[in-house]
């Protein structure tokens, strides 16, 4: 299947569920698909220790993302590496994502955290609803333990495994110049990731 550029996924996506104008910048990017949590996970590790910022890297939105930018169409992450339109969402590691439910002992000291990991991987909707259940859902310990300790790690495992059911983990790495181009490139195919290639802009 030959890949469409910026403009002609613009068109292809007027009248989606979002409508929005898609933006995107004039700065290089590379993209590659894993076929686990594993290697996608070790492959974020080595770009960060290579000097690429966080924010330069980014994955596909959650499941429930794509259903609010782009519908419930069929979709497969190779549909999708090349579109401007596909919603974006930080790297959250296991450890991450352990030390948050570890937080169910705090209290309201740590529902700021879960609000702001919440974000990262939740739409405006959903995520809307979750602050309003704490806000109003009465004893801390038991909201808090209900959100992180029970759904927390499910939403993050299936975040995984819905993106794997549809042809593998998507990973962007914004790139500024040639040599952090080939840099990103040899660390995204070191760790298995494939179909790796560069586009000439970002999101």
């Amino acid at each position: 299947m030959s890949k469409k550029t910026p403009e002609e996924n613009a068109k292809v996506t007027e009248g989606t569920p979002s409508e929005q104008h898609l933006t995107y910048i004039n700065i290089p990017e590379a993209v590659g698909v894993f076929d686990s949590f594993e290697t996608q996970q070790a492959a974020f590790y080595d770009l960060r220790a290579a000097g690429f910022h966080h924010s330069d890297i980014s994955l596909l939105g959650s499941k429930e993302a794509m259903e609010e930018k782009l519908g419930k169409a069929y979709w497969t992450s190779a549909d999708l590496e090349d579109d401007p339109a596909a919603p974006r969402a930080h790297f959250v590691s296991e450890e991450a994502i352990g030390e948050l439910q570890g937080a169910i002992a705090g209290g309201f000291f740590f529902v700021g955290s879960f609000i702001a990991m919440a974000a990262m991987l939740t739409p405006a909707s959903t995520l809307a609803a979750s602050i309003a259940a704490i806000a109003i859902g009465g004893s801390p310990s038991a909201v808090i333990g209900t959100l992180l300790a029970r759904r927390v790690g499910q939403h993050h495992k299936d975040y995984y495994a819905n993106q794997i059911s549809h042809g593998g983990i998507l990973m962007w790495v914004r790139t500024r110049d040639k040599d952090r181009e080939d840099l990103a490139v040899k660390i995204l195919k070191g760790h298995s990731g494939h179909d790796v290639h560069v586009h000439a802009w970002s999101e």
